[in-house]
C-alpha cells in the first residue's frame, strides 16, 4: 500500500515492502526518483517539481526517518538494488532500454544482465554522454522501440531532467540510477 507525505516541499511515497512497491509500479508510466537527505535538503525547484509529479521513494535512511516521523510505515528501498528487482520481476513481460555512463560500462552491464536474466528483453542501450542532436535521436528511438522501462544512469539532477524530457515524448516507467551501472558492472563499490 502506498502512502505519501510532504517533507521540505517534496512528496515522498511510502511503501510497506519492496514487493508492495513492485506491485504498485507495474502499470505506472512515471519517473521513479530515489529520495535521500541530499534531495530533501536541495533547493532546486525544477527537481522538486519533477519529484512531486512522479514517484519519489525513500532510498536513504533520512527519508525513511522523515516518513516514520509523519506516522507512515516505510522501508528503505535502495535504488542501486531495486532496479534489478524490477528486472527480476518483469523480465518476462516488459522491455527495457538503458542509458548512462561510459560505452564500456553500459556494454558490460548489458552483457551481465543477459547472463543473469536470460529472458530480459533489452531493446537498446547507449552511453550517457548525450548532446542535443543525440537527445533528439534518442527521443525518436524511444518512440520507435517503445520500451516499457527506461533506466537512466547519469547522476542527480541531470538524469531527472533528461527523464522529464523523455517521458513527454515516450511515456514509460523511468528510473534514475546514478552510478548503479558502474556498481553492477564491477567498476565501483557501493557506498
Amino acid at each position: 500500500m502506498k502512502n505519501n507525505t510532504i517533507v521540505n516541499n517534496i512528496k515522498i511515497n511510502s511503501f510497506s515492502s519492496k514487493n508492495d512497491f513492485l506491485d504498485y509500479i507495474n502499470t505506472q508510466k512515471k519517473i521513479l526518483v530515489a529520495i535521500n537527505a541530499e534531495k530533501i535538503l536541495k533547493e532546486d525547484e525544477k527537481l522538486k517539481k519533477i519529484i512531486n509529479e512522479n514517484i519519489g521513494y525513500p532510498d536513504g535512511v533520512g527519508a525513511v526517518m522523515a516518513l516514520k516521523q509523519k506516522g507512515l510505515k516505510a522501508v528503505k528501498i535502495p535504488g542501486s538494488e531495486f532496479w534489478l528487482d524490477i528486472v527480476n520481476r518483469y523480465q518476462n513481460e516488459k522491455s527495457f532500454y538503458l542509458i548512462g555512463t561510459t560505452t564500456e560500462v553500459i556494454e558490460n552491464t548489458v552483457k551481465k544482465l543477459k547472463i543473469e536474466y536470460p529472458n530480459i528483453n533489452i531493446l537498446g542501450y547507449q552511453n550517457g554522454f548525450i548532446n542535443d542532436t543525440q537527445k533528439i535521436e534518442l527521443k525518436e528511438k524511444l518512440q520507435e522501440l517503445k520500451p516499457d522501462v527506461v533506466y537512466v544512469a547519469q547522476g542527480t539532477p541531470r538524469q531527472e531532467f533528461l527523464m522529464d524530457e523523455l517521458i513527454k515524448t515516450h511515456p514509460a516507467l523511468y528510473m534514475g540510477l546514478g552510478g548503479s551501472f558502474d556498481i553492477y558492472g564491477g567498476d565501483k563499490k557501493r557506498a
